[in-house]
């Protein structure tokens, strides 16, 4: 009997040894893993600057856009910063004052981006922007090559974005994405004649993306 005993505590006892010994949960192994890159090794987290091009439709018109931002990296999964955009459509023909006309401007504010699984070389990131900005409704005067301001307006906006991330090395990303304008109401053009409302920025944008940094 006293064997027995002797024997079933010392199985318990393995049994706790062993259990207390087991690998760690999923999430705290994924969590302790290196930083993978398709080009490179590990490196620690701090910050980065980005470099973005992309198209976007305004007013039912082509357009460029162009921008960056720069952002502090916490725990390599969520960034905090700023950033700003640009933007012009291409030039198109408006009876009302018989001259070709377009519209630019920009937004610009804080940005958040959580960024999903970031360790991996491929993975995903939703950056948010909360911001305000302007556009500009822009004539061109062919006969003496100069552009006249005929109107602008200012709005606030909120812009949710999606972007696919690659790990090209330990300090270089490349994002392609795309995000979706929200601005506020207004109205911009020649009152009375032409005029542009909301609707000409509420659209989609498709943006390639270039960070530099340490993530």
């Amino acid at each position: 009997m006293k064997k027995t005993i002797l024997i079933v505590s010392l199985l318990l006892l393995g049994s706790i040894i062993t259990f207390s010994q087991e690998p760690e949960p999923e999430f705290e192994y994924y969590k302790n893993r290196e930083m993978k890159t398709l080009l490179g090794h590990d490196r620690g987290g701090g910050g980065y600057c980005s470099f973005s091009t992309g198209y976007s439709s305004i007013n039912n018109m082509d357009a460029i856009m162009f921008g960056g931002r720069f952002s502090w990296m916490a725990s390599h999964s969520m960034g905090i910063g700023m950033g700003a955009t640009g933007f012009m459509n291409e030039f198109h023909y408006e009876p009302s004052i018989d001259r070709d006309v377009f519209l630019t401007g920009g937004y610009g504010g804080l940005y958040i981006e959580p960024i999903i699984f970031p360790r991996l070389p491929v993975h995903l990131s939703f950056p948010f922007l909360l911001g305000f900005g302007g556009i500009s409704f822009i004539s061109v005067d062919d006969d003496f090559n100069e552009n006249f301001l005929e109107d602008s307006k200012a709005f606030l906006l909120i812009e949710p974005a999606a972007e696919l991330e690659l790990n090209l090395t330990r300090f270089l990303r490349l994002a392609i994405g795309a995000s979706y304008r929200l601005p506020t109401p207004f109205d911009v053009g020649l009152p009375g004649s032409y005029s542009i409302d909301v609707k000409s920025l509420r659209t989609l944008s498709y943006t390639v993306t270039l960070k530099l940094g340490k993530f």
